[in-house]
Formats: C-alpha cells, structure tokens, sequence
C-alpha cells in the first residue's frame, strides 16, 4: 500500500510544481538570481516520474525508493534540483523499513532520513533555505510521532508546518527580505508536499480541507497564503552579482573508486555551491565556477563525465530581471512623483560601501570597481531610476570614468553631469558637500571642489611581478600600499603597510580625518586592531571606520 501510494501520488505532486514552475522562479533570489528553481525542480521531479513509470506494476518499496534515488541523481538539475535529489532519496530511503498500515512514526522515520541525506550532501547549509524547511518539517512530525497523531494528521500537520516554516525564511537569511520574496526552493518543496499528501489522502488539489489537529486549528490553505503573503516580487537590478559565473553540472562515472572529500575540496577550490552526491560508480556534480573546463579536465582524470550542462548565471539573472520588469511594466502604473532638482548614481564594489553611499543621499548605487567596470549602458540604467532634473554620477575608479562620461552623453531624457570621483572616499567628500536646495550647477561645482581635499590611499596584493614608484621590486602575492595611484609601499602584511601608508601622508601633509574602510578579507578583529595601531601612531587623527566589504582591497582609506 506504501509503495503503490508513492508511486501513485509522486507525478501528481510533481505535475504540481511544474504547473507552478515560473512562479518559483521570480522567487529565485539565492545563492544567485537567475530565475531557474522552478525549472530545475521540476526537471529533476520528472526524471523520476520516468523512472517510475518503467517499474513493473508490483514494485515494492525497495525497488521505488531505487528509482526515486537513480531518477532524481540522472536528473537533478541545478543546486535545487541536486538538492532535491537528496531529500526524496532519503524520504524513500525511510520508507523501505516502513510497516502495514503506514503510522506516524513511518512519517517522522522518512523525514528523519531525508534530513539526514540532504544535510550531508551540502557542506555549507544556509538557514532560511529548503534544508530549514525540511529540518522544521522533520521536527513537526517528530513531534506528531510522540502525540501519537495518525499517519493523516502527521500528513495534514507536516503541510502546514512546510508553509509555516516557507513564510519564515525571509526572517533568516537577508537577501529573502531584502528582495521581498520567500525562498524558492522552499516553497517548491512545500508545493510538492502539499499535493503529494493531497493526492496521498484521496482530497482535492485546492486543499481546502486540510486541517490539523493542533490547537492552532491552521489549514495548508491559511498556511499557504500566509507565506505568499510576504512576497513582493522585485528586480535584481542592483545584484552584486556571484563572484562565480557559469554553473556547472554533470554526470560522473567513476573508473575506481575515489577519495571523494578530496573531489569536493577540489571543487570547493574551484567556486562554490559545490555538490557532489550519489554512490560509486554513478554520481551528480554540481559547482558554480569561472572555469568550467579545469573542473570537467579534473574529474575526467577520475573517470568519465556526461550530460554536462553549462548555464551562465549572468545572463539567467538578467532574463529573470527582464520577465519581473515585463510583469511590473503590464500592471497598472502609479501616480508619478514630481522630479526633485538634483539625484546621485554612484559606482561601489562592496555592500558597505553601498549602504553608506545611500546614507550620503545616493539614490541608486551601481555594483563595480576594479575588475568589474559597469557598462555604459548599467549607468544610464541607474540614470533612469533617479527621478531627477539632473543626475549626478560618481564614478568611483579612474576606469569608468570614460563610461560616465558617455552615459551623461548618451541621456536624453534628463540632464546627466560627473563628478569625477575615483574612490569611494572621495564620493563621500563630495557628497557632504550638497548643500540642499541649492542650484544643481553650483552643487555640482562643489562636490567637484571637494575632490581636491582629499587624500587616498588603497592596500592590496599584487597578481604579478612588478615595481614599486621608487624602483622596489614587486612579487606575486606581496602587498602593496597605493597612495594617490602611485605604488608606493611594499610589504608582506596588510597592517604593516597601511600604517606606512598613513605615517607618510601625514609625515607630507597633516591631516585632520582618516576614512578607513575594511574590505571583505579583513575580518573585525583585525580591523580593529589596525585601527588601535593608527590611534597610537596618530593620536591626533580623528578615525571613522566602517566595513566597506569592498574586494581585492583588504584596506581602502583617505586623509583630509
């Protein structure tokens, strides 16, 4: 009865979150937006539609559980389709020992299992995801097990504790919130549990008549809307974008067998979301990296590879931003706001640097700096969401000054000036230098004026041989101290050399404030460390500190 209920129940759920595939994927905000959850869910779901369906017709538990295993593997696609796999593998797997008829106890035994399976194939688990829900969902019915609840009331309560634990997700990781969404993946697996019990207790897909036991008297359907309820889809416009572009998934066959945390690392070593599940000799991989062929050549040295799928994330992400504009663009407009005289777009690498641009009245802030220059065309991007008479860019690097430059060009619809700023630190000068309600020509005269008092200087580690300003030799992996885009101290620690930095400047021309911004290699402690040395060598240098989480620059700092 067991088996023939999963066999039954399973393309029906499955059908379910492919009828709902495109709307987890405007949910699809993490590990990167690219729009792809729902689709890859329910590929990987129909794979084992396919293999089910090849069973014979008395199949026992044993044999489903191997099809749900080997259909989910040869099928997962993407971090939440490999994901996924584990789950049903271990729900499957909890199943096989499960007695005639079917208790409560077979349904926490099942959960118990899937969680134990889907946490140790990912290294990294990240609360607020699908693995927060499938761990709440196995401690509800643990919970049902201990109260004694029939298998249907563990059933009804497990639906509804999915959707209960789906609406907390934004609670628990960030980027959910901030993004006005719930996790994708999450509330996929809600869907499918949702229907598969529907379709397990014979009721109809509505779900209006589930109801649990418990003394909160909750349906699926109030738990269901409860969870839409906190989402407001929104674009990915300002996306920082994954330092990792291409995701990278594919078949593996083992020749031998394998050190296989070795194979990890490696992967681990090569991006992240890394993922490798299965049993020798057939596996799933699945890694986000920049370099997709060092991960394919690595594993070919280990056996044979197929059914290899490349995606590139950037373009996902866009693709994904481009439908939710098109469904905002169809919805009925709101009452525009009169244009304020003056808005700012500026340019910052790291989210520290963002929030205290907005904090200086940035109205849009565009991800880039060095090694990931924005385009023309993402800052006549930003342009067109400031709602002003006249736009402001700051730059922020010398390197896309020249795309500023073409994008206040290239405006038409309003007029678009550039404040040459070439760090942040010097954005920020300029930005305490708008005084409110004066005319755009003369703020921007003094923004500009203000560049001129501030002093920068950058600490970072050289990627190839080279030479200081003085004639010192630079190697691989040294850092080096950059005063005014001049090379001019070089070290082996980070602190050594921004204190060197500091001590010249000031030694040339006193100062009266350091901004000193801490990048995302530096962590707090050593940061404050840092900034107790700059006290003591500089006692009468006022310090403001933040974390810039800028990259590639351990330190960025500037002296006025």
């Amino acid at each position: 009865m067991i088996a023939k209920t999963v066999r039954t129940c399973f393309p029906i759920a499955a059908a379910a979150v492919a009828d709902k595939a495109e709307d987890i994927n405007k949910l699809n905000v993490f590990p990167v937006p690219d729009g792809d959850t729902g689709t890859n869910m329910s590929l990987t779901l129909a794979s084992v539609v396919k293999e089910l369906a090849a069973l014979p017709a008395d199949a026992d538990m044993e044999a489903i559980a191997g099809a749900i295993t080997h259909g989910s593997l040869m099928g997962a696609r993407g971090n939440s389709g490999v994901i996924t796999s584990q789950i049903l593998r271990g729900a499957a797997e909890g199943l096989i020992e499960a007695r005639e008829p079917a208790s409560a106890a077979d349904v926490a035994a099942a959960f118990r299992r899937a969680v134990k399976v889907a946490f140790q194939a990912v290294r990294k688990p990240v609360e607020g995801t699908i693995l927060t829900v499938l761990r709440d969902v196995s401690t509800k019915a643990d919970e049902c097990e201990k109260r004694r609840f029939t298998a249907a009331e563990a059933l009804d309560a497990v639906v509804v504790e999915a959707y209960q634990s789906v609406a907390r997700t934004p609670d628990l990781l960030p980027v959910l919130k901030e993004n006005g969404v719930v996790d994708s993946g999450a509330f996929g697996f809600a869907i499918f549990l949702e229907h598969f019990v529907s379709a397990a207790l014979g009721r109809t897909a509505n779900m209006d008549a589930f109801q649990t036991t418990f003394e909160t008297e909750a349906t699926a359907d109030d738990a269901r809307s409860a969870a839409l309820g906190r989402v407001e889809i929104e674009a990915n416009d300002d996306w920082e974008g994954s330092e990792f572009r291409y995701c990278n998934e594919f078949l593996f066959k083992a020749d031998a067998p394998f050190d296989e945390e070795e194979a990890l690392a490696f992967l681990a070593s090569m991006g992240d979301c890394e993922l490798l599940v299965g049993a020798y000799p057939d596996y799933k991989i699945h890694v986000h990296s920049n370099t997709p062929n060092l991960v394919l050549e690595h594993m070919l040295e280990l056996g044979q590879v197929y059914e290899v799928f490349i995606h590139n994330m950037d373009m996902e992400s866009r693709e994904r931003t481009a439908k939710i504009h098109e469904d905002q663009d169809a919805a009925p407009a709101a009452p525009a706001d009169p244009a304020k005289p003056l808005g700012f777009v500026a340019v910052a690498a790291g989210s520290g640097e963002a929030e205290i641009l907005t904090s200086l009245g940035v109205d849009v802030v565009v991800s880039g700096g060095q090694t990931m220059n924005p385009s023309t065309a993402d800052l006549l991007d930003a342009v067109s969401k400031v709602n002003a008479e006249t736009v402001v860019i700051l730059p922020n690097n010398s390197n896309i000054r020249m795309a500023a430059e073409q994008a206040a060009a290239a405006s038409e619809v309003k007029r678009v000036v550039v404040v040459p700023a070439k760090t942040v630190p010097q954005a920020f000068a300029a930005l305490f230098a708008v005084v409110p309600g004066a005319p755009a020509d003369e703020v921007v005269e003094a923004m500009t004026e203000a560049l001129d008092d501030v002093r920068d200087g950058e600490v970072t580690r050289a990627v190839r041989d080279s030479q200081a300003s003085d004639g010192t030799p630079i190697h691989d992996g040294d850092v080096m101290g950059i005063i005014g885009g001049s090379i001019d101290i070089v070290g082996a620690d980070v602190a050594e050399v921004t204190l060197a930095c500091i001590n010249r400047m000031q030694d040339e021309e006193a100062g009266d404030v350091l901004t000193i911004l801490a990048g995302q290699d530096m962590d707090d402690d050593a940061f404050q460390a840092l900034i107790e040395r700059i006290k003591e060598a500089q006692p009468d240098l006022e310090i403001d500190a933040n974390r810039g989480e800028q990259p590639l620059y351990p330190v960025i700092f500037s002296i006025e």
